[in-house]
């Protein structure tokens, strides 16, 4: 990418979310699409699990992810998967109580971008009733687009086994 100031080329720095310019020392910060990626990168060394297209690197609340422009899914390293949806929820209005999962998700089978082997998919262990696909080898979650949304605007409830039984 070149600086819109000056022209010279410009660099994109590990963990943030913006271009520097070394030559005038300006910052570009690239649009939000409605969801609120912005896509840094138009291809990373990566494919969409899903459309087999390389994966965006791009960044959702100051956090790198992977991102596909086709099929909006996104990649996000499990050490970064929480601190996401913190600050996500930060930022998000009210709380969606999301459907049921469909169960039939649970039997797709789909390669890690990364080590190309078949992830795991299970339901997800928080709210938002999702069904989502890790490679615990990698350390990657792949989520499928809205997926995320759903976690963070689902009620966080923590079960402390004091509730009564209906």
């Amino acid at each position: 990418m070149n600086c819109p100031s000056c022209g010279a080329q410009m660099r994109l720095e590990a963990d943030k979310d913006c271009f520097t310019c070394e030559y005038c020392r300006s910052i570009f910060f690239p649009e939000k699409d409605a969801e609120g990626v912005s896509v840094l990168q138009a291809e990373s060394d990566q494919n969409c699990p899903i459309c087999a297209v390389p994966l965006a690197l791009a960044a959702l609340a100051k956090i790198r992810i992977r991102y596909c422009i086709h099929c909006r899914g996104v990649l996000i390293p499990m050490d970064a998967f929480m601190p996401l949806v913190e600050e996500l929820r930060a930022g998000s209005p009210g709380s969606l109580v999301p459907p049921a999962p469909d169960p039939n998700q649970l039997h797709r089978r789909i390669a890690c971008p990364q080590c190309h082997q078949p992830m795991d998919t299970h339901f997800y262990a928080g709210p938002g009733n999702v069904v989502i696909d890790d490679c615990s080898t990698c350390l990657l979650n792949w989520l499928d687009h809205g997926e995320l949304m759903r976690i963070v605007r689902a009620p966080d409830h923590t079960y402390t086994g004091e509730e009564e039984m209906v």
